[in-house]
């Protein structure tokens, strides 16, 4: 990767900090950003693709809810084995989606990607095999995820899943400070210096609202869902896995 596509836009001092946007200067440097900043995440995406080879029904849409430049809805293409699917990735930045739409795409593929630029709280869901939300439910204002889950929820098809992965925070504040810590080590051993760390977090603190595990599996669970499990923990970051 070039200097140029490298993450640097928390590397000088920032005097009037403003809240984290996915803009231009953050869709440039993505693919760079996400890599050094949650751990496993490579994991995650490979796991989209063998889950989407198992779970993908004939004719039927998968969705990538807060795609950014896209990497979930490429991995379902790659796993995709049910025959007349639609997969659809929707983000409301115009940068990301607009990246998105000058990337080639597979013409051997079964299924193409649509993406569309619009608001996910709006969205229109159906007749859905597989969703996934990769770190997209946390920049949800808290009081409309139960709205959001139950929509996605009604959308699916029974023996529908959802990949929901987040960033976790824990009820004992001791634990949640050291996996804090232990976090910005893994940010600092991938190249981030101390001044990146705090600027991004203090960018983020209004933006990225974590919550915990248990949060996260009740409310699925309240939506319908007949399980909700964890697959996937790397410190405060983890995925889940709710089966319809």
């Amino acid at each position: 990767m070039n200097n140029s596509n490298k993450d640097r836009v928390f590397a000088e001092a920032i005097k009037k900090p403003q809240d984290f946007v996915f803009d231009e200067k953050v869709a440039a440097v993505f693919p760079d950003m996400l890599l050094r900043s949650i751990p496993g995440y490579p994991a995650i995406i490979g796991m989209i693709e063998t889950l989407t080879a198992q779970f993908a029904q004939n004719g039927s849409r998968l969705y990538d809810l807060g795609c950014s430049l896209g990497a979930s809805a490429q991995a379902m293409q790659r796993g995709l084995k049910a025959d007349k699917c639609r997969i659809i990735a929707i983000d409301n930045s115009p940068a990301m989606i607009g990246k998105c739409c000058q990337q080639p795409q597979n013409a051997a593929a079964p299924a193409k990607i649509e993406y569309l630029c619009e608001d996910i709280l709006s969205s229109k869901i159906s007749d859905a095999s597989i969703v996934v939300m990769n770190f997209t439910l946390q920049f949800v204002e808290p009081g409309r995820r139960c709205e959001m889950l139950d929509r996605i929820y009604n959308g699916m098809r029974p023996g529908g899943i959802l990949i929901l992965s987040e960033k976790v925070r824990f009820a004992d504040p001791a634990v949640n400070e050291l996996l804090i810590e232990v976090y910005h080590a893994f940010k600092k051993a991938n190249g981030y210096s101390e001044l990146e760390i705090s600027q991004k977090r203090a960018a983020l603190e209004k933006v990225l609202i974590p919550e915990s595990i248990r949060d996260h599996r009740d409310r699925l669970i309240r939506a319908g869902f007949k399980s909700a499990d964890v697959w996937f923990q790397c410190f405060n970051f983890m995925s889940m896995l709710a089966i319809k």
